[in-house]
């Protein structure tokens, strides 16, 4: 009997290689697919997709959506509590696993773990440990596409985004940034490969500039956001948005 799971979906190159595995074995039952999303701006989390290109993969897929709704820059606890409510309800109907794209960072691993456990869940993490050229290489070679959305200006510049990943990208990296962005160097939207129906549509919109103000009253690290660097409020990102041309 298959272990009912749910699927932790970025919209991104890890999640659609980790879930194109998870489907390869006959191990779980993936209920939904779950994701963050700004409720202010009606885009993912970190990634600045707008929620009708997320809801143009999942149908592709053929899973349903599960969103969760995340004020802009929510404290830990906020997070936190969004989160165990939306997994208790999915408990409810059976779910006892929750499937990551995380690769090599231990402190997040171990994090979402402990919170898991708590709720009488298990992580499942298909890429861990894969060293990352052998990740994309092979994200590539399946026939996957991707087009970066989002980067850090701490480690690329704006050439960066808007430009699907392929071996002239990779080769254009440097050479302190991952080549998966696995330390939050950039983000993707994955628009086609063997686990979609058919390709996601869009076109490429605006480039943009954003820098994040610090908090007033709280601490940076207690931001449930990829903050907790004494210089991260330093740094901008740079957003490519895509718009959909399905109608």
């Amino acid at each position: 009997m298959k272990k009912k799971a749910l699927f932790n979906w970025s919209s991104g190159k890890d999640s659609a290689l980790a879930l194109y595995k998870t489907l390869q074995n006959d191990e779980f039952e993936i209920c939904c697919l779950l994701t963050s999303v700004n409720q202010q701006f009606k885009r993912i989390s970190m990634h600045g997709v707008r929620v009708e290109l997320l809801e143009q993969q999942a149908k592709s897929i053929g899973l349903p959506l599960e969103i969760m709704q995340i004020p802009e820059m929510p404290t830990m606890e906020v997070y936190e509590a969004v989160m165990q409510t939306t997994l208790s309800e999915l408990k409810e109907q059976g779910v006892t696993h929750s499937i990551f794209g995380d690769i090599f960072l231990e402190d997040l691993r171990k994090y979402r773990e402990d919170k898991l456990a708590e709720i009488g869940f298990e992580g499942v993490f298909p890429l861990w440990k894969v060293p990352t050229p052998d990740l994309i290489q092979e994200f590539i070679a399946l026939g996957f596409k991707t087009i970066v959305v989002c980067v850090n200006e701490r480690f690329l510049d704006k050439s960066f985004v808007g430009r699907v990943i392929d071996q002239a990208f990779i080769n254009d990296l440097p050479e302190n940034v991952d080549v998966c962005g696995e330390n939050g160097e950039f983000h993707t939207f994955t628009f086609d490969g063997p686990i979609f129906s058919k390709p996601i549509s869009f076109e490429i919109g605006e480039i943009v500039y954003r820098k994040y103000e610090k908090p007033k009253e709280q601490n940076s690290s207690d931001t449930a956001c990829d903050t907790s660097a004494s210089d991260a409020f330093d740094y901008g990102f740079w957003y490519c948005d895509l718009v959909s041309t399905s109608f």
